[in-house]
């Protein structure tokens, strides 16, 4: 998606932040969103509607708007997704159709325990966007830098000049070795050129993102720390709702902008009479403004917090024009709209000469819709107990 923001912006003559988006769309899918750009009109885009479908993307529904849109001003999203090649888990033998079907009918029923994806990471085997983000809250901008431009342990053109890099701190040179594709590298690379590999330097480096790329690092590492807050919840206390839980209780929540008014701490009394559902209990993505819950969950993310240096954050970075006030998340969620269909695909599968067996393999369309913040990633390993 930023790679398509950054030609826009070359294509039209204006900078990636003039662009104003709901949320960042997956790099492996065909996507579509809302966009609205600034100081351009809607003849301008007309014109280069050519050379962009070279890129493979498409540009619809151009018109004047009134305002630039932000992220998180979505009410969801819908996915239409095929899985194929569908096998049962090792040692079950069941049918397989039927415990397709039971698996789908079980996620539509009791949801998912909602996860932020692995995209929200990265897929980078050394460093994660969440570490990233942690050395910013932390004001380490050097260190974050060096995190940025760490390479994996592949030999490519990406790789190879991040390498040199790390061994030499020139940024001139690394530029000349660093893939034209790789626009936010080149951004941050001919940043570091003009103003070196200081303090200053590397805050200079991280403003040459747009806003809404520098909260991504902060959002991963608070992204990360809910993941594993929501793991500790439901190992130490399972599907009870308990004393000091905190529970949402306007009932038409679909995004994560709860206000601290809505949030109730849960009371000895309330828990002896069953008075929340699981589905109702929320935990605090870290920020300035949220509470804590008051049982051992809360313990928990002072324990963390201290592990990872941040008893005293403030969570804002007024160097970089970080403010992260923090929300908070439902752990449960449910998809929308579930529609699905099997289908058989048939291989032709050559074994001998003159012979072959015609194997169908099944495959599987489903459709439906997240709310805001959801991952399909997340719903769908539910639904296939299994990792990808």
């Amino acid at each position: 998606m930023f790679e398509a923001l950054g030609f826009l912006a070359i294509k039209l003559g204006v900078i990636p932040s003039d662009f104003s988006y709901a949320g960042l769309k997956d790099k492996k899918a065909i996507t579509y969103q809302a966009m609205v750009v600034r100081k351009v009109t809607p003849e301008r885009l007309k014109n280069i509607e050519k050379e962009i479908e070279k890129k493979r993307m498409n540009v619809f529904n151009i018109r004047s708007v009134d305002d630039s849109l932000r992220l998180g001003q979505l009410k969801g999203n819908h996915f239409d997704i095929t899985i194929r090649n569908l096998r049962n888990q090792i040692n079950d033998s069941s049918n397989l159709r039927e415990r397709i079907l039971e698996a789908i009918e079980n996620v539509k029923n009791k949801g998912f325990v909602n996860y932020y994806g692995p995209q929200r990471f990265g897929m980078g085997r050394k460093v994660h966007t969440d570490q990233i983000g942690l050395a910013l809250l932390k004001s380490e901008m050097v260190e974050a830098v060096k995190l940025f431009l760490t390479p994996e342990d592949l030999d490519d053109p990406v790789n190879r000049a991040k390498k040199y890099f790390l061994q030499t701190e020139d940024a001139k040179g690394t530029l000349s070795l660093m893939p034209e594709f790789k626009v936010r590298e080149r951004a941050l690379l001919e940043s570091l050129r003009r103003f070196g590999m200081t303090e200053e330097g590397c805050i200079q480096a991280w403003f040459s993102f747009p806003h809404s790329m520098r909260i991504f690092y902060v959002h991963a590492y608070s992204s990360k720390i809910w993941n594993e807050a929501v793991s500790y919840r439901l190992a130490t206390y399972g599907s009870r709702v308990v004393e000091g839980d905190l529970v949402c209780l306007d009932e038409d929540v679909d995004d994560e902008h709860f206000t601290n008014s809505k949030i109730h701490l849960v009371t000895e009394e309330e828990e002896s009479a069953n008075t929340y559902a699981i589905h109702q209990v929320v935990l605090p993505v870290l920020g300035y403004n949220i509470q804590y819950p008051k049982n051992k969950v809360g313990q928990w993310y002072q324990e963390i917090l201290s592990r990872d240096g941040l008893q005293t954050c403030r969570f804002k970075v007024p160097t970089l024009k970080l403010n992260v006030p923090g929300c908070y998340r439902q752990i449960l969620k449910h998809p929308h709209n579930v529609s699905y269909q099997l289908m058989e695909e048939h291989e032709i599968d050559v074994k001998t000469e003159g012979s072959h067996i015609d194997e169908a393999t099944l495959s599987l369309l489903i459709s439906f819709d997240l709310d805001a913040s959801c991952y399909a990633t997340v719903c769908l390993r539910e639904i296939m107990k299994h990792d990808f």
